[in-house]
């Protein structure tokens, strides 16, 4: 028990720190190539920062733990909106008007229909994999290629200043080879501490992906979002998040079913599920309504997105209770 909670302690501080040096490296190799910021900030910095989650889920996958994998996957979304936009707007009301953000969200609802419909029967396959990543493809292509009309878009000065402007290609190509060699050996420990974990107190794999693995990969990520809420980059800390998300539904999950098929249970689904499609839309409705307030996620609103976060986090606990 001691050595698998050490796993997962290290695997978590490696599992961060490398996929920020990754980002960091590939950014900056991408910036000194000429590639614009539009087109780091949608691809490589959206992978990027969905690249612990896509490691855990292959491992997890491969380990035959699917449900790991998805409890990573839905409980990273939940932990985006509620812990980490909630928390942040309850410092910093986020008021935001990127046009390309404009653009993304209807694409993440599109995302969350999809999963609806792919993970209907409990089941992945290759089939889902290929819709899942098909529309990933489909919407960043969508997305760069509607944007590049609008390079004065807020959003993108606002990533303009996250990329390092003074790493040179050759520490930029280390740094990314780095990051990537310990983002793979830190999300294969996290796996097998987590596995040890749930085996140990007799919880699934699902609840161990939900929690600790989810709010674990997202800690980091709410301090950024304060920081960058705190600097007046809104659009970008909802960037992230959105961004984020987008990547969760459609890679973390597409990418593991395109190399095997596998079963998850029931309550991925009923449950889980539905809470990441209940955030989704209510974030949608305050980003708009009321029109007085329109794309402002104000403290109040901020406090309901965290209280439903707590309250879910709550039933997770009481139902392993219960089960254990």
């Amino acid at each position: 028990m001691v050595l698998s909670l050490a796993a997962i302690v290290v695997g978590l501080a490696l599992l961060v720190w490398s996929a920020d040096r990754f980002v960091e490296g590939a950014a900056a190799t991408a910036r000194n190539l000429g590639v614009s910021t539009l087109i780091i900030g949608i691809t490589i910095i959206g992978f990027g920062t969905s690249a612990p989650e896509i490691m855990i889920s292959l491992f997890s996958v491969l380990d035959n733990t699917p449900d790991l994998a998805i409890g990573n996957a839905l409980g990273s979304n939940i932990a985006n909106i509620g812990l980490i936009l909630g928390f942040t707007a309850i410092f910093v009301p986020l008021g935001f008007g990127s046009a390309l953000l404009k653009r993304e969200f209807p694409i993440l609802l599109l995302a969350s229909g999809l999963l609806v419909w792919v993970l209907w029967d409990n089941r992945l396959n290759l089939t889902d994999g290929l819709l899942l990543m098909g529309l990933l493809t489909g919407a960043m292509v969508y997305l760069i290629r509607s944007s590049l009309a609008s390079r004065d878009d807020r959003l993108i000065e606002e990533m303009d200043h996250e990329i390092p402007t003074d790493m040179s290609t050759g520490k930029a190509l280390m740094w990314s080879l780095v990051g990537l060699v310990v983002l793979v050996a830190s999300s294969r420990l996290l796996v097998w501490g987590a596995v040890n974990i749930a085996t140990a107190l007799g919880v699934g794999e699902l609840i161990i992906g939900l929690t600790i693995v989810a709010i674990g990969t997202s800690l980091p990520e709410l301090a950024a979002a304060i920081a960058g809420a705190r600097k007046g980059e809104p659009d970008l800390v909802m960037g992230n998040v959105i961004g984020s998300n987008l990547f969760n539904s459609l890679a973390v999950i597409g990418i593991p079913a395109l190399l095997t098929n596998f079963q998850i249970s029931p309550e991925a689904f009923s449950r889980d599920l539905s809470v990441t499609l209940a955030l989704t839309l209510g974030l949608f409705v305050m980003s708009r309504y009321p029109s007085s307030s329109c794309c402002l996620i104000t403290r109040n609103k901020g406090i309901l997105l965290l209280s439903a976060f707590v309250l879910y986090q709550g039933l997770l606990y009481y139902q392993a209770a219960v089960h254990s």
